[in-house]
């Protein structure tokens, strides 16, 4: 066997949660006298799909109302105006013909259209775009940590010692797919497991890696996926949860997008606790032939890849109803651009800045958020639709909507104050003691005021004796600043943190008193 082959063969060790952006993997245990954990109790779900490559949101949901000016700027591509699937109670605005499936969940009530997605001062670059979804950064800041991973460590400050444990047995989040993403990177470890090959998903459950055959590193193979298999304590969590449902619906395609939410629904229905899951769809960087100008524009590569979206989200949608527990479920699709209103010469449409954005789920308002895109009556190759919402305006709507997050832990996970949208239809119940733990945590554990603040804050905290260390870090992870170095009683201690030399941004203070950990961030403006 050849050296890069017994590499390869060790795919399945990718599975393994710790293993992002260099992280060693190792198993975490219940640590003796780990803290217990102050999280928002609630059993809600978010799914999260990552349309990569910038899709064409003006052949996604089409402005009927602007038909004219589509024509003259992007004939080449144009959807033929017969072929746009009407939307219940919106005349003036319709779908791609190949999304049938979402077009009817729609009509069901089950879907929300959010129109000109995007944020100011648009990157036209897949990576730092991408980068500025995911960490919920401004367009010119830079961040180490991802929006969902801030929120997951405000929940779980403590996260991984301690970890898994009675009361979060399983993994916090799931990525699944074969692109690992950072959104779910914490302030200083992912808090993610990954699952970075769908195909390798039932060997994670099962350990049966198959035969390593019969060569020089077959025991050596053997021996070490059997040792993953059996360090990784979620492993076991996982499979449980996976032994205990099974997929009902019979509409999912065969594709990999479909795959990937097949789990997830599986894994939901089985129990497990996990919050939050992520998957991947790629292609949509469609510079040249998007559609097939011989079938027509309705297809093309452009419209497989709408068909794939939206056939899976429709299967899994009627899977976890099936299944009852689609009530607990939301979904969101996201790309990290949209095109220019302009065609190119090879029929297809290059880069832009804002775009439609999908939630899907029982509890969504059903309806159309935005007024469609405004073009101009004479279009050039420069113009771009406009910004109408800013992405973290849906972040912060989730996070307190759904996930039940409090608005100044809100605000703290997106790093400002963004307007909550009209898009859902459920009401944060969670038990006292958990609002009462989250409370303790939030509000006498660690707090600062103002925030943001321009040059000084006052930062608040709760001792529960002994030694306390709390110091000021930045976006790199690098001490701008030691506040506190000392044994301290049993109390609310309050100190004033001094920031007039510090440049504007982010910066996060860090706290640990015995086994008690938290971060928060602050804003310097």
């Amino acid at each position: 066997m050849k050296r890069r082959d017994f590499i390869k063969g060790l795919a399945p060790m990718s599975l393994l949660p710790f293993a992002i952006n260099g992280q060693p993997i190792r198993a975490y245990g219940n640590i003796l006298g780990a803290a217990s954990e102050d999280f928002v109790d609630t059993d809600r779900v978010l799914v999260l799909i990552q349309m990569n490559g910038g899709n064409d949101g003006l052949n996604t949901v089409i402005p009927l109302d602007q038909y004219s000016q589509l024509s003259a700027a992007r004939s080449n591509v144009l959807i033929p105006e017969n072929k746009v699937l009407g939307l219940d109670g919106y005349s003036e605005t319709g779908l791609h013909p190949a999304m049938s499936g979402m077009r009817n969940m729609f009509n069901d009530g089950k879907v929300n259209i959010v129109q000109n997605v995007g944020y100011p001062n648009q990157n036209y670059s897949h990576f730092r775009s991408t980068d500025i979804w995911l960490t919920g950064a401004d367009w010119n800041e830079t961040l180490e940590s991802g929006w969902i991973g801030r929120y997951l460590s405000e929940e779980w400050p403590n996260y991984p010692n301690g970890f898994p444990n009675d009361k979060m047995p399983d993994p916090l989040a799931i990525q699944i797919g074969s692109i690992v993403s950072p959104v779910c990177q914490g302030m200083a470890v992912n808090m993610g497991f990954a699952i970075s090959n769908p195909n390798y998903y039932y060997q994670l459950l099962t350990g049966d890696f198959g035969d390593p055959g019969n060569t020089w590193a077959a025991k050596e193979l053997d021996y070490v996926r059997r040792i993953a298999h059996q360090a990784n304590e979620y492993t076991e969590a996982v499979g449980a949860a996976a032994d205990k449902a099974d997929n009902i619906s019979t509409l999912y395609p065969e594709t990999s997008l479909a795959r990937q939410l097949k789990i997830v629904a599986q894994l939901i229905a089985g129990g497990l606790k996990t919050r939050v899951y992520v998957c991947t769809i790629g292609g949509f960087d469609t510079h040249a032939n998007q559609v097939d100008m011989t079938g027509g524009n309705e297809t093309g590569a452009h419209a497989s890849l709408l068909q794939n979206l939206s056939d899976s989200v429709n299967a899994f949608q009627d899977d976890i109803t099936k299944l009852g527990v689609a009530d607990r479920v939301l979904g969101m699709t996201f790309s990290e651009f949209g095109r220019r209103i302009v065609s190119n010469g090879s029929t297809g449409t290059d880069h832009g800045a804002a775009a439609p954005l999908f939630l899907f789920g029982n509890k969504v308002k059903s309806g159309i958020i935005g007024d469609n895109p405004q073009l101009p009556n004479v279009p050039t190759v420069n113009d771009n639709l406009e910004m109408e919402t800013d992405f973290r305006s849906i972040y912060s709507t989730i996070l307190q909507n759904w996930f039940c997050l409090d608005p100044q832990t809100t605000n703290s996970v997106i790093l400002d104050n963004f307007d909550r949208l009209d898009i859902l239809n459920s009401e944060c119940q969670t038990s006292s003691i958990a609002k009462d733990l989250n409370k303790r945590a939030g509000d006498t554990y660690l707090i600062n005021y103002p925030n943001p603040f321009s040059s000084y804050t006052t930062i608040r905290y709760y001792s529960e004796g002994g030694h306390v260390q709390m110091e000021i870090i930045n976006t790199e992870g690098k001490r701008v600043a030691l506040l506190v170095n000392d044994v301290m009683p049993v109390g609310e201690h309050q100190i004033n943190f001094d920031a007039f030399d510090l440049a504007p941004g982010t910066y996060y203070c860090r706290y640990q008193n015995q086994s008690i950990h938290h971060t928060r961030s602050m804003i310097k403006i």
